[in-house]
């Protein structure tokens, strides 16, 4: 079995027709930035969009979409964000969206100190899971995937430490569009698609008890 993974779709969906194993996947991961600071219209229009290839969507907000997108997918039941969901048998998929401040004042932003909290409280539902995968919208400090123009790292200290701590399989990330790519903090796999527009995304496997992610692209 397998599912697909992309985030910061910023309303744009027309690469969703092209991405050739949507519709068969066990279902479609949302990692944030679903709309552009939006309405529930404009989550809902995307949510449909997905929904037409693969109706079996979990998701969580990023930095800009709105509280009212977060409920949107409670409403739904699809939402990840602070929650810890059994995909398959003996393999968790934990959420936790939103980033830490941005120069641009965006409506999902949180101090670093919450997020890292979240982390640790929403890891404590996970521990029982033979194999665990995970959605942080906010990439880990210091990687290729939170670099931005000029050079500079501006992920979070607290995502890494989190990482290196607890080991996932698997971490899909975001938020920074220009870096998009494959990395590793300690034996973990992190993969951050860029933006959804650009025609990537994450494909996980679970063959055999064992799971396996690559970066794709239409």
């Amino acid at each position: 079995m397998y599912w697909i993974a992309f985030g910061d779709i910023h309303e744009s969906t027309d690469m969703l027709s092209l991405i050739p194993d949507l519709a068969d996947a066990e279902g479609v991961i949302i990692t944030g930035d679903i709309t552009n600071r939006g309405s529930r219209e404009a989550a809902s229009s995307v949510i449909e969009a997905v929904a037409k290839y693969n109706p079996r969507i979990l998701a969580q907000p990023g930095n800009m979409d709105t509280d009212t997108v977060q409920a949107y997918l409670q409403e739904q039941d699809m939402d990840i964000h602070l929650r810890v969901r059994e995909i398959a048998p003996g393999l968790g998929l934990m959420g936790v969206g939103l980033s830490t401040p941005t120069p641009f004042g965006t409506p999902g932003e949180v101090p670093e100190d919450t997020l890292i909290s979240w982390l640790n409280q929403t890891y404590e539902k996970a521990e029982s899971f033979d194999q665990l995968i995970v959605a942080i919208h906010e990439p880990p400090h210091g990687t290729k995937l939170d670099v931005v123009g000029g050079g500079q790292h501006v992920g979070s200290p607290g995502v890494r430490a989190f990482i290196e701590r607890t080991a996932p399989k698997v971490v899909m990330t975001g938020h920074i569009h220009e870096a998009k790519g494959m990395d590793t903090v300690g034996t973990t796999q992190v993969i951050n698609p860029g933006m959804l527009a650009g025609g990537s995304y994450i494909r996980i496997d679970y063959v055999d008890g064992q799971v396996t992610a690559e970066l794709k692209t239409v």
